[in-house]
């Protein structure tokens, strides 16, 4: 696009705009540089801005003086490019930064969608361009449409997965969100202003006196107060979903104690449904009572009234959100009013009739009187705390339905603390107003005055004119300790705090009902029991519980039937309590482990302020009652080991998770700071393995001896062109680890790329560990096709056998029968699933169709069966996938299959036979060893072969015994070799000859001219001067298997010194037949060689 004069390129005032780039010019000729200099305004400089950048397009705008440079800019004939082929425009004169940051460029500017999550309500989530796209070749590796690029770089373009579900969305908006007033403010409040407030607080107020009943309040507050800072700073280190407690917690602490505490907490918020119904149904029966209207008697009123409401809260509930919202409005201003009516109450002058029940306007000598506590029989400060206590709880009523928020991490922190702060406030005035205005005894008799001349003994209602000294002596029914209704008596209008009471029971009622569904929906949404699955469906736009609000007011029907409801009270108090507790201690803990990703918006929280919150709520639960916090922590123990036990699949980045870490990483630098010892040694193996699946039993048998004890790291080497091997690697680590978890195997998945095998595996024998915690053994498969193998393959094998020994790292070779690989099996065992899968999909297809289509529609399905039989023959129905039964004859080896589990079987009765021949520290003699202790090997003795005088067998059998005995190794028999320098027979140095032939290079039989040049052409070969420099050794490999073969036939296991080829010295080709020979026609066999260093001590 040229760029021309026109308004449209350059407007004279282009309104701000957020979706468009600004660049200003500019001009840095020396004329503008002097006019600069006059000028008494400031250098401009070029000031980009951006933002959500929706269209390919830029504007220029300039600062005042600069309309000419623009114009010679432009009439140069010059043409500014934009889009692919912009670039900066740099004139004789002056000279233009006209790119713009952001276009042009596959790379992206930081946008919120990148961040989100899939299935994300707030918006969609946009895939920014991978490293690949980037750091690659533009045009080789990546195919990007015309105009795509800057789409992509500013988040305007998405996969179609995503696309799609973003759509799902989109058609399921006009859901109903709530601001911070109406979705916690208002529900809060509600919830912490209960039935307490109208019928209990006075009594507290009397039994505690005004000071010890502000404490208590007090007290009571800096829980809820502790518990609603550490929901903040939760609440607002990202985004909230639905679920309130259970959603806070579980992803703060993990799926065990979300999952735990998420249960008893639905259930705790479903029963209270009936303790409240409960209360209400109560006061309407009492209503009933003073006017002779009861129905039945007063137990089955409470009921038939208890069922009758719920029902009607249900029908509100289940009506939609916004409904229930509306009601919660109307039930807080009715509570309001009753609140305002007793504080009206107490300065409208008091008449005959509530002086004689003890209310006397406010005065200083009832507020001195009242001020101490006088405590009546078993009552006492915690007893009367843990009657109150209750009345402050309620605050998680807006996080509960943090799903319904507009803006959680703003509603939460902001509603809660201001509901906990309003309330407190009406819970003082309200205790310090009654205990100004009404004494503790009073008769009710109008004619209870004063007699002239009586002592009143400090008596407050004495001064009045009034003697209630009466009450000392007998029960009156009137007074702060007697009278649950003095707020009706008080207030202006005695109604309107039954009005309260009501509203107070139903609007705490109906906050329950709702948060108890909604808690339960996220907990079965995130599928932690997988029974109950079936309640996690929402539906309407609200995504509403309709089968847990079912199961809800199953339950409060049930506890209002038939429950004890005054038994159940302590137990559901002391479940809510201990989800305080655990928020409070999510809170700690999520500071405690340090994770950057813990960085909550609110920041008016301390971590051991929520600690003892936490300690705080756990000592309320015993203070309340004792038999009933014992009964919350066993079913949360229960529930936590249930959970813990089926491990959920999810991952949620909890503060677990971090301070695992953190602990792991403070252990790690602990160890580093501890020297070696020898009676710490342990093995710790890298594997050669290549993907651990495919060779499950070289993974098997080095597990066998460093599970619980030693490091074990399965190591695969990527050879090949790097940038094929580093995708193919990055995509199957993850995989190959969760392979490695779910067969429980305790070990770790490390892979390399390099350009050959070799020095793949020397990068992993240099690089791998931490710290201490470093490999010490290379544990590697016999090459069983070695005579078939490329030169390189050989040099590698042998080569990186040096290489551990290089680096002071001990080796393992294990051999058995069938060799390890079982590639091609796992590959039958894909073909044959899939071809499971398409049978079972298919059937699927028929049964749908016979339903839908009929016959008809069936002719047509057996028709597409007959073509896919043709392409995929469909296994049968009770073939197994994962058996060897499922495979068809050649299309696996059998006894590769059996061979590929024989260490994971447990092993009879046998033996381990060791032929510890050579010392090299003792590495030969710890394995087997540690092999015994486990208890697939524990059935299998230990016998010791070691080499010896023919003359002097019996006493170095006898040291040999000794020795182990000091190592403190059992074992069940000793052999000492006395023949093993003796030459074998003649059968068996044939094959070993037949054996090394192809490889030899018999220059001797030739010319010096033909031999020289043979050895610079296959300078691999076995030379005849390196065949006879060894020939002793030679004799020694066939014989040690002559002796093997007659002593260790029938055993489980041989552990055998591995012999060492000195570089230089011994080829390749001949070391690899000096293996061959040696374990040739055995049992499975670990050639070990530790690295001459100490792993054995007797010393204590």
């Amino acid at each position: 696009m040229s760029l021309n004069n026109s308004s449209s390129v350059f407007p004279d005032s282009v309104p701000s705009n957020t979706n468009r780039f600004q660049v200003n010019v500019i001009n840095e000729s020396h004329e503008s540089s002097a006019a600069a200099e006059d000028n008494a305004d400031p250098p401009h400089y070029e000031e980009t801005s951006f933002g959500d950048a929706a269209q390919n397009r830029f504007r220029v705008s300039f600062r005042p003086g600069n309309q000419e440079c623009y114009d010679n800019f432009l009439h140069n004939g010059e043409t500014a490019k934009t889009d692919t082929s912009f670039h900066a425009y740099d004139s004789h004169t002056n000279t233009y930064y006209l790119q713009t940051f952001g276009h042009n460029t596959v790379d992206a500017i930081p946008k919120i969608e990148y961040y989100r999550n899939t299935g994300s309500v707030s918006g969609p989530k946009v895939s920014r361009p991978s490293l690949l796209e980037i750091h690659e070749q533009f045009a080789k590796s990546v195919a990007v449409a015309p105009g795509s690029a800057d789409r992509v770089a500013n988040g305007d373009g998405m996969p179609g997965d995503e696309q799609a579900e973003n759509k799902e969305e989109e058609n399921k908006g006009g859901a109903v969100k709530f601001g911070w007033v109406k979705g916690v403010l208002v529900r809060c409040m509600l919830n912490i202003w209960g039935v307490m407030l109208f019928i209990r607080l006075s009594w507290i107020v009397g039994e505690a006196g005004i000071g010890l009943g502000v404490l208590i309040i007090l007290l009571s507050t800096m829980v809820t107060s502790i518990t609603g800072l550490s929901t903040s700073a939760i609440a607002t280190n990202g985004f909230v979903r639905g679920g309130g407690a259970y959603y806070l917690i579980s992803r703060s602490l993990g799926p065990e104690f979300g999952g735990s505490i998420g249960l008893i907490f639905a259930f705790a918020n479903a029963v209270a449904v009936a303790m409240y119904v409960v209360g209400f149904a109560e006061t309407v029966v009492d209503l009933l009572k003073e006017t002779d209207s009861m129905m039945v008697d007063p137990t089955n009123d409470i009921r038939i009234i208890g069922s009758i409401t719920v029902v009607i809260l249900l029908g509100i509930s289940v009506a939609g959100m916004e409904w229930e919202a509306k009601a919660q409005v109307i039930l807080l201003i009715i509570l309001l009013i009753a609140i305002a009516n007793f504080f009206i109450g107490t300065v409208i002058p008091s008449n005959n009739e509530k002086k004689s029940r003890g209310f006397f306007n406010y005065q200083a000598s009832i507020f001195a009187e009242n001020f101490g506590p006088s405590f009546t029989k078993g009552e006492g400060f915690f007893s009367v705390f843990a009657i109150f206590f209750p009345a402050a709880t309620g605050i998680l009523a807006g996080a509960n339905i943090s799903g319904d928020l507009e803006d959680p991490q703003d509603a939460i922190p902001r509603g809660t603390m201001l509901a906990i702060f309003i309330t407190t406030v009406a819970y003082l005035g309200v205790a310090i107003c009654v205990g100004a205005c009404v004494v503790r005894d009073a008769t009710g008799n109008l004619n209870d005055t004063i007699i002239s001349g009586i002592n009143c003994n400090g008596s407050a209602a004495c001064v009045l004119g009034y003697d209630f000294s009466r009450c000392r002596h007998e029960p009156c029914q009137y007074g702060l300790m007697n009278n649950f209704q003095v707020m009706s008596m008080v207030s202006g209008f005695g109604p309107l705090i039954t009005a309260g009471i009501f509203s107070a029971t139903l609007s705490s009622a109906l906050a329950s009902l709702v948060s108890a569904p909604k808690v339960f929906q996220a907990l079965c949404k995130d599928n932690i029991y997988k029974a109950l699955q079936f309640f996690a469906k929402g539906y309407g736009k609200n995504n509403e519980p309709l089968r847990g609000y079912i199961l809800t007011f199953v339950i409060a029907m049930a506890f209002i039937l038939i429950a004890e409801l005054n038994t159940i009270a302590p137990i559901i108090s002391n479940f809510f309590l201990a989800s305080y507790a655990l928020i409070n201690f999510s809170c700690f803990h999520a500071s405690y482990a340090k994770s950057p990703g813990w960085r909550p918006a609110y920041g008016v929280y301390n971590m051991w302020v929520s600690l003892f919150g936490a300690v705080l709520c756990c000592a309320v639960m015993f203070v309340i009652n004792w038999w009933a916090a014992v009964i919350t922590y066993v079913i949360e123990f229960f529930l936590y080991v249930y959970v813990t036990y089926k491990k959920p699949d999810v991952n949620w980045g909890s503060s677990t998770q971090a301070l695992s870490y953190v602990s792991a990483l403070d252990n790690a630098l602990e160890l580093t700071t501890v020297e070696d010892h020898v009676k710490n040694f342990r093995p710790q193996c890298i594997v050669l393995t290549g993907g651990p699946m495919t060779r499950p039993a070289l993974l098997d048998i080095t597990h066998a001896f460093t599970k619980n004890s030693g490091l074990c790291i399965c190591c695969e080497v990527f050879v090949g062109p790097r940038k094929l091997c580093v995708k193919e690697m990055n995509s199957g680590m993850a995989k190959k680890q969760a392979w490695l978890i779910k067969n429980k195997i305790k070990a770790f998945y490390a892979a390399v790329a390099a350009d050959c095998f070799r020095d793949g595996v020397r990068s992993l024998l240099q690089a791998s560990g931490l710290g201490r915690m470093k490999p010490n053994t290379l544990v590697i498969g016999y090459k069983k096709n070695w005579r078939k193998a490329p030169l390189t393959e050989i040099e590698n094998y042998v080569g990186i056998i040096h290489d551990a020994f290089d680096f002071e790292i001990g080796v393992v070779i294990v051999r058995i029968s069938q060799g390890f690989d079982i590639s091609q099996v796992l590959q039958v065992q894909d073909e044959l699933e899939k071809l499971e899968q398409e049978r079972l999909a298919l059937e699927a297809t028929i049964k749908d169709n016979e339903c839908e289509e009929g016959s008809g529609g069936i002719r047509g399905l057996f028709k597409k069966a007959g073509k896919l039989a043709i392409t995929k023959p469909t296994p049968k129905k009770d073939s197994s996938i994962n058996t060897i039964q499922s495979m068809h004859v050649g299309e696996f080896n059998q006894k590769l299959v059996e061979a590929s589990n024989q260490f994971k079987k447990k092993q009879g009765k046998g033996t381990i036979d060791v032929w510890w021949l050579f010392d090299d520290g003792g590495l030969t003699l710890l394995i087997p060893y540690i092999l015994t202790l486990r208890k697939k090997w524990k059935d299998c003795k230990l016998r010791i072969y070691v080499g010896g005088k023919i003359n002097r067998i019996e006493e170095e059998k006898i040291a040999m015994a000794s020795l182990l005995s000091k190592f403190r190794i059992k074992f069940a028999d000793i052999h000492i070799i006395g023949d093993i320098n003796m030459k074998p027979n003649k059968e068996s140095w044939k094959v070993f000859e037949e054996m090394i032939e192809p490889y030899r290079l018999h220059e001797s039989c030739k010319d010096l001219t033909t031999a020289e040049k043979l050895k610079r052409e296959t300078p691999w070969k076995i030379t005849d001067a390196e065949l006879e420099a060894v020939k002793e050794k030679s004799y020694r490999q066939v014989r040690l298997n002559e002796l093997l073969q007659e002593h260790s036939r029938a055993a489980n296991l041989i552990v055998l010194s591995l012999p060492v080829a000195r570089k230089g010295s011994i080829s390749d080709w001949l070391y690899m037949a000096w293996l061959e020979i040696l374990t040739k026609n055995l049992p499975p066999v670990l050639l070990v060689r530790g690295n001459h260093k100490n792993v054995l001590t007797f010393y204590s």
